[in-house]
């Protein structure tokens, strides 16, 4: 199976989309994925904003990245784009980091009208990367995930189901990818 970089771009760590994602790796984990969580709000903040590339945690997100064969890559949206944060990891980042890459935009936000941020603002990016495939991302209402009296993340069923679905076809965009044996 493939390996899977899982990157949160929510500055908090009890974030809807921050526990969304989290989620969405026992996922992807159970369908044989092996997946390495990446929350950018651990790494150095004067490395993020200091664009200081060769500071070891840099380099280490750097390695994750092409290590990984396919991205998830979460954030909350924010005057309509995705978070800064998300933004200073990836102009850290080599030009083409995501050559080669299968890669699964997700957003959260409280309102439909940031629902085009996945296709307005962050996909051009992850395409100027030279992610190879991007997979039809998935915009969720904060409204839509809640926290049960467990603690644990409540989906609305609706949204639950669209997830699945767009996580379905990035694992399988994940099972086709050309395997290096096959291309030489």
């Amino acid at each position: 199976m493939a390996v899977v970089l899982s990157v949160s771009g929510s500055p908090s760590a009890t974030s809807r989309t921050a526990r969304l994602i989290r989620r969405l790796d026992a996922e992807l984990a159970a369908q044989g994925h092996e997946v390495i969580p990446l929350d950018v709000r651990t790494l150095p903040a004067e490395a993020l904003l200091g664009a200081d590339f060769g500071h070891p945690a840099i380099v280490e997100a750097t390695r994750l990245v092409e290590r990984a064969d396919g991205l998830v890559i979460g954030t909350p949206i924010y005057k309509a784009a995705y978070s800064g944060l998300l933004k200073s990891l990836l102009d850290l980042l080599p030009q083409y980091a995501l050559t080669g890459k299968t890669v699964l935009p997700l957003a959260t936000g409280g309102s439909v009208a940031h629902v085009l941020a996945i296709d307005y603002a962050l996909r051009p990016v992850l395409s100027s990367m030279g992610a190879t495939h991007i997979v039809p991302g998935w915009f969720t209402l904060d409204t839509h995930l809640t926290t049960a009296p467990d603690g644990s993340l409540e989906i609305e069923p609706g949204t639950r189901e669209e997830l699945h679905r767009v996580l379905d076809l990035f694992s399988t965009a994940l099972d086709r990818r050309p395997q290096l044996a096959d291309i030489k």
